[in-house]
């Protein structure tokens, strides 16, 4: 018989009786899933202060790479193809409501003409066909270009930012309105899955997968799985006392209420206030007293709701960098928007050919510090190497 000895398991394996440590996983620190969302949020507010294309498919190129290079190999990752493709049906329907419905834009370099449909009195200022320019179809593309960028830029937060660490980091009052995003927000990247699922699945079997008895055949099933989740979920958010509340005084949910009105009409007065030239000097004062009252509105609200957090996420040193170099980003646009107009908001008439700035081009490129300081996703379960043996066999 051979002897395996104290050291090894049989199969030639040091076993941890034999003084050798079993191998230690490193698990690195994940990013906050809220600095996700404001680096990708501030990133849509800066593609809001420019029509430049250049600078706009920069700051695509930007999103895309830190999606390509830092997403989890997860379901609800894959969205963010979901949202490029909505981007581009949006530019493509801006254009053709440039060609169809023409624009009040005057022009010199005609395109083509179309025939125009007579319309009665009532319908003045709408024009169905028509003489198409230049001048119309480079303002719709910019202006379709610069809502598509934003919706990018709102897929990547999607496709970064796990939508159940994010509900456990909102404060006790918004518990429930989160739920409800987190649910919506979850639905469209399940449906996807689901529906590449089943047309793998049909494909497999020499099945159709396409055109309107594919897109029947695939769609009961998915909507049926919806329909199985939506039920399984409501059981497990009423197995864990979800919408139950503590007793809380009178006094008490008055105050709250009246703060967090008082501060969200603060927050819309104080907005207003900064976007308008008369009320420049009381915007900001307002703003940050609408900020504190609906701040501590939430945090008495969220005595109401007494909850416990596991492995609560942190704002972290990588976290706040992302964060940071989102806001970044926006600042310096929303500055050089300012100072320079001209270069981020190319001439339509008369029609010149747009350049890119170098300094906010420089600003965009900040957006790309989360894909050096953040760690990489992890591989999945299937790809992850398995221990190493040793050669040794028994003798």
């Amino acid at each position: 018989m051979a002897d395996t000895g104290s050291g090894a398991d049989g199969r030639g394996i040091p076993s941890a009786r034999a003084g050798v440590p079993a191998p230690r996983r490193r698990y690195s620190v994940p990013v906050h899933p809220g600095a996700w969302w404001l680096w990708s949020l501030a990133l849509g507010t800066a593609a809001t202060r420019t029509t430049n294309p250049l600078l706009l498919a920069l700051l695509v190129t930007v999103s895309a790479y830190v999606v390509i290079t830092r997403r989890p190999h997860t379901p609800w990752a894959r969205s963010y193809g979901a949202f490029v493709k909505l981007a581009l049906a949006v530019l493509l329907v801006r254009l053709l409501f440039a060609v169809t419905l023409g624009s009040p834009l005057p022009g010199s370099h005609t395109l083509l003409t179309l025939p125009e449909v007579p319309l009665p009195n009532w319908a003045q200022g709408i024009r169905l066909g028509g003489r198409v320019t230049a001048e119309t179809l480079v303002f719709a593309l910019y202006d379709g270009l610069k809502l598509a960028t934003l919706l990018i830029c709102v897929g990547s937060a999607n496709a970064l930012a796990s939508p159940t660490r994010l509900l456990k980091s909102l404060p006790g009052a918004l518990y429930e309105m989160g739920v409800a995003v987190v649910v919506a927000l979850t639905f469209a990247p399940h449906l996807i899955a689901d529906a590449q699922r089943l047309r793998a699945a049909r494909r497999l079997r020499g099945r159709p997968d396409k055109g309107l008895r594919g897109l029947l055949q695939v769609g009961l099933p998915v909507l049926e799985g919806a329909l199985e989740r939506s039920v399984a979920l409501a059981a497990a958010m009423d197995a864990r006392g979800y919408g139950r509340t503590a007793r809380v005084p009178p006094a008490v949910r008055r105050t709250t209420a009246a703060l967090t009105l008082t501060g969200l009409l603060g927050v819309c007065a104080g907005t207003y206030g900064l976007l308008t030239a008369e009320g420049g000097t009381y915007g900001l004062p307002v703003l940050l007293a609408g900020l504190a009252a609906a701040l501590a509105g939430l945090w008495l609200g969220g005595r109401r709701t007494p909850r416990t957090r596991y492995r609560p996420d942190t704002w972290n040193a990588r976290s706040c960098l992302v964060a940071a170099s989102g806001v970044a980003v926006a600042v310096l646009l929303t500055l050089a928007a300012s100072a320079d107009p001209a270069a981020l908001h190319p001439g339509v008439i008369p029609l010149v050919a747009p350049t890119l700035p170098l300094w906010p081009a420089a600003a965009v490129l900040l957006g790309l510090l989360p894909a050096f300081v953040t760690p990489a996703p992890e591989p999945p379960t299937s790809a992850r190497p398995a221990p190493e043996e040793s050669e040794e066999k028994p003798s």
